[in-house]
């Protein structure tokens, strides 16, 4: 159904196309290697539309998410950066400064979202990327399973607990997790380090300097570890074993009544399993507070625009394109179903994204704090749960596990 709709929009966008020229680009080959493979279809219905503008230029697009920090490095340190390429927004900008081209200078810039811009600034006024999208992060729910049991949103790890455990007796399994997936467990965590403190910024660099540690956070310590031992206990039968898609058939199916670590981008095809399906949204039970049960809005990726690209010129010229023209813009909402990263933008018609709109109005937003971080260290991180979950590693052998790839991979060099 996803792969339907989006070949009908793409006949219906590239009709409107028909009206405009072509650009007289001179031929070139632009290579794209970037994450979050869940977008393939919309980005391959963007560049079918590019090239009936310039029909000369060929964009070579590859996607994948397991191993992708490795899988890039490998790249640039063999020569072959790709021309756009994507690291997290935040930390990573600086890191990969050095490979990536300052587009503060180009229409896609001053399209951008101020709040998005913020999240791609490098030194003095520099840009270094662009955003696929907006996103937000926090705890989904099937508001029909709660309504059912009788169960209200849980916004402290106690009530979710008893959520899981009402659930469970209901005969639903509870929650569903994809931790399979490395990134997972960054998108969960992320908000336990807002709640340990009033600057997740500044604790995150106590970790990368190797002074601060897990144990002498209790909201890290004990009400993440406990969160993450809910999920397994009244998650997937292999927790170790499931993936994005496997979260989204257990959702979409009906069998889970909440999934963790995902966010707005699952939407799509959630809804391509049961297009019936009423989709609840909310921050995660972090403390027994309910008031920092709060979710997570901003731009986390980055698109970055290799500097010594051989066709630097084709490959701005379709950037610019991409966040300046009518259909460019319109391609946000209307193909990938994601949140504007330019301004003026109409929204898409999204339940999630209506209701963090309506979430981040009413209690704000917690900060974005997963790009303090890299993803090489995201990725040990998740590796090191991962162990924990498995039985290979204890609770403090995790713990250790993760301050020390902190400090290794992100501390100061």
């Amino acid at each position: 159904m996803k792969k339907l709709l989006c070949a009908l929009l793409t006949l219906a966008m590239l009709l409107s196309l028909a009206a405009f020229p072509a650009v007289a680009e001179d031929a070139a080959e632009i290579n794209i290697f970037i994450s979050q493979p869940e977008y393939a279809d919309a980005m391959n219905t963007l560049i079918a539309a590019y090239k009936e503008v310039a029909p000369n230029v060929t964009i070579n697009y590859e996607t994948t998410q397991n191993d992708y920090p490795t899988l890039l490095k490998a790249r640039i340190n063999a020569g072959t950066t790709p021309d756009i390429f994507s690291t997290t927004s935040g930390k990573e900008i600086a890191d990969y400064a050095e490979y990536s081209y300052n587009i503060a200078n180009e229409p896609a810039a001053k399209a951008m979202d101020p709040a998005v811009a913020t999240m791609m600034t490098y030194g003095d006024g520099e840009i270094h990327g662009f955003a696929l999208k907006g996103n937000y992060f926090g705890l989904i729910y099937n508001k029909g399973i709660f309504d059912e049991v009788g169960i209200t949103v849980p916004k402290t790890i106690d009530e979710f607990e008893a959520a899981c455990e009402k659930l469970a007796a209901a005969g639903y399994q509870p929650v569903t997790t994809g931790f399979a997936e490395w990134w997972v467990y960054k998108h969960i965590m992320q908000h336990f380090v807002d709640a340990a403190s009033d600057n997740a910024e500044a604790l995150v660099g106590s970790f990368q300097k190797g002074e601060a540690h897990i144990k002498d956070y209790p909201v890290l310590y004990d009400n993440f570890f406990r969160f993450i031992d809910l999920c397994v206990k009244y998650g997937d039968n292999k927790p170790l074993e499931t993936d994005l898609a496997g979260e989204d058939s257990a959702f979409g199916t009906g069998k889970a009544a909440m999934m963790v670590g995902q966010g707005a981008w699952v939407e799509a095809d959630v809804l391509a399993i049961d297009d019936s399906i009423q989709i609840g949204f909310a921050g995660y039970p972090v403390t027994d507070n309910p008031a920092q049960s709060q979710i997570i809005g901003g731009s986390d990726q980055a698109l970055r625009i290799n500097k010594d690209s051989k066709n630097l010129q084709a490959v701005l010229d379709f950037v610019n394109w991409w966040y300046t023209s009518e259909y460019g813009q319109n391609w946000f909402c209307d193909v990938a179903g994601v949140i504007p990263p330019v301004t003026g933008a109409k929204v898409a018609d999204m339940q999630i994204i209506k209701q963090g709109v309506e979430l981040s109005a009413a209690d704000g937003t917690a900060p974005l704090s997963i790009c303090y971080s890299s993803d090489s260290y995201h990725q040990a991180k998740g590796e090191a749960l991962q162990a924990y979950i498995g039985g290979s590693l204890t609770k403090d052998e995790c713990c250790a596990q993760i301050e020390a790839k902190c400090v290794e991979l992100d501390g100061t060099k």
